[in-house]
This record gives structure tokens, sequence and C-alpha cells, in this order.
């Protein structure tokens, strides 16, 4: 649960986000508590007579949505939104990201390759020097899914089996499961970690996101925010 501190940062950023949204767009909704704080203010512009429509990258966010009002498409019937809006869980300088922290990594990247841009969320504290201190999400199938885990583990990879509130495997809204890995050190080379990882049988995806984020909107605990356009760096 975040700190008032981290709340007051959260809706600033998310209610910075949704007053970039224009009528007619078609726009992805992300997952997490800041993607939440951001579909409030959305619903709120859309009571006030914002005409849009969406698409949601979990079961959540399209409840939340759906609830309050917002159109939801069929995603199958797309080739191209306007815009995602999604948070991240670490942001490096070079703009690559660690997501799935809410368990949605495979939607998410699905949603955000379809975006015309990805406007990032983050809380300032989400802004880290190199990637690694968060641990990333790996989704893996259900079939042989210990053997998978097994071939995570003979890369040198340390990590565990995500649980749920009751002790059970967390399933994603995919029927996969997720691996969350931990590193002992700082990433220095994220890409080929994604790779090795890649070329695992089993595994479906990871909570890697490069070159997809195009502006970038920090939230600060005095609730002001920050736009970070691309190529900018970060720190």
């Amino acid at each position: 649960m975040p700190n008032s501190n981290e709340q007051i940062a959260k809706k600033a950023v998310g209610k910075v986000a949704a007053e970039l949204i224009k009528d007619e767009m078609i726009v992805g909704l992300g997952t997490g508590s800041t993607a939440a704080y951001f579909i409030d203010y959305l619903i709120a512009r859309c009571r006030e007579g914002l005409k849009i429509s969406a698409i949601a990258t979990s079961e959540h966010s399209e409840q939340q949505a759906r609830k309050g009002g917002i159109p939801i498409l069929d995603i199958n019937a797309l080739s191209l939104i306007d815009v995602v809006v999604d948070g991240a869980d670490e942001i490096d300088r070079c703009k690559r990201m660690i997501k799935g922290g809410g368990g949605a990594l495979l939607r998410e990247k699905i949603v955000a390759n379809m975006a015309r841009e990805m406007i990032v969320i983050v809380d300032e504290n989400k802004v880290v020097k190199h990637l690694g201190a968060f641990p990333l999400p790996v989704e893996i199938v259900a079939f042989a899914h210990e053997v998978t885990f097994r071939k995570i583990q003979a890369c040198g990879y340390a990590g565990a089996f995500r649980l749920n509130s009751n002790g059970n495997l967390y399933l994603t809204d995919n029927g996969n499961y997720i691996v969350d890995i931990k590193f002992a050190t700082p990433l220095s080379s994220p890409e080929k970690d994604n790779e090795i990882l890649h070329s695992i049988p089993g595994v479906v995806e990871t909570g890697f996101f490069f070159n997809l984020a195009g502006r970038v909107l920090v939230g600060h605990d005095d609730g002001s925010v920050n736009t970070i356009v691309k190529e900018s760096v970060l720190i």
C-alpha cells in the first residue's frame, strides 16, 4: 500500500495524464496503482463530456473503466490505438523499464506495441539509475512450469513463483504463472538478460520494456509533476 506521499505523487501524475487525452482517442488503459488513479481521473473527464473509447491491459482495469462508463472495444478489431497510459515499477535514464508488478506484463506489452505513443506515469521513487532493484516478473506457461523454472535457475537466475493471498500460485489473466527474479546487483545489460530469458521454452514474456516509452510523467510528493519527452535523460 503506498504511503501518503506516494499517493499524492500518483494522484498528481494520474490527473496530468488524464488531461492529455483528447476527444475521439482510443486509449490503452494500464494496470497498477498509478494507472488506477489515471483511470479514475479519465472517468471524471468522460462524465464532463470527453468522448473516448478504450482497451484495457487487465481484467481489473477493464472492470474499473466499464463501471465508470468508459466504452471498451474489442482489441481484435484494432491494429493501432492512439495512446496507452501505464505505470512502471522501475524506469532508467535510457527509458528502459521493469513492469509487471501488477501481473499484467504480457497484455501491457501487447497494448504498448499497438500504441502511437506510450505515456509512462510514475512517482519519483520509480526513476532509477540502473534497473534491477525491483524483481523482474517473468510470465511462464502452466504446462511444465517447474521444468521451465529449473531452466531459468540453470541460466543463473534466482527467483520464486509469485503466490496469491491464499498461498496458491498466482494466475495471470492469461492463465499463466509468474516467476519473480531477484538480481543481486544492478543490471549493466538488461537487453542481454531479456534475450537469455526469452530463449527458454515455456517463457511467454518478461517484464523488461525497451524502446516503448514516449513521454514520461514523474509525480512528486509535493503534488508537482514534470514531463520528460522522448530522448531526454531522466536523471
